[in-house]
């Protein structure tokens, strides 16, 4: 077994992690809290509430 030997296996183990990780990414338990996190830009209320006192005080002037 040489330096080659290991490269083959150690490229066999990140791959397989690698296809671990995407398996478990879109798996279907992962879905509610993958929707979840794809909605939390739009769902800052304090931040509409901001932007919004913004825009009346730059109309004001």
């Amino acid at each position: 077994m040489d330096i080659n030997d290991l490269r083959g296996v150690h490229t066999l183990v990140i791959m397989a992690m690698f296809f671990g990780i995407i398996w478990w990414a879109y798996s279907s338990r992962r879905r509610r809290a993958n929707e979840e996190a794809a909605h939390l830009p739009f769902d800052d209320e304090e931040v509409e509430k901001r932007t919004l006192e913004q825009e009346k005080t730059e109309k004001k002037r």
